[in-house]
């Protein structure tokens, strides 16, 4: 199970990229697309061009690890935004396939 603290930066990489890519491989799109660095203990998220397939880089405590998720059936959701950084809601709901119509607060607090 990947577990992600609340204050965790969560990048997406809009365009699908070549999965069969390593850890090397991965670290030299994240600095080149996004401009940070590997191991900042960011989150790192990839899909493959079928959007069937994801892989989830970060920098663990004392190394990077991966974290793979092929689906049996169906795609993972487009995001209708342009956002890069995603915030643990939209990665959670991107992982389980939901794709929110529209999203409102049930109440305010003043």
């Amino acid at each position: 199970m990947l577990t992600i603290a609340g204050n965790a930066r969560i990048f997406l990489h809009r365009a699908p990229i070549d999965l069969r890519k390593g850890f090397e491989g991965l670290c030299t799109t994240i600095q080149n697309v996004f401009g940070e660095e590997p191991t900042s203990g960011a989150y790192f998220v990839f899909l493959n061009r079928r959007r069937d397939r994801m892989k989830v880089l970060y920098w663990d405590v004392d190394g990077f690890a991966i974290w793979y998720k092929r689906l049996e059936k169906g795609t993972f959701p487009k995001r209708s935004t342009d956002k890069i950084l995603l915030d643990r809601r939209d990665f959670f709901m991107l992982l389980e396939g939901v794709v929110p119509r529209r999203l409102h607060t049930r109440y305010k607090i003043s």
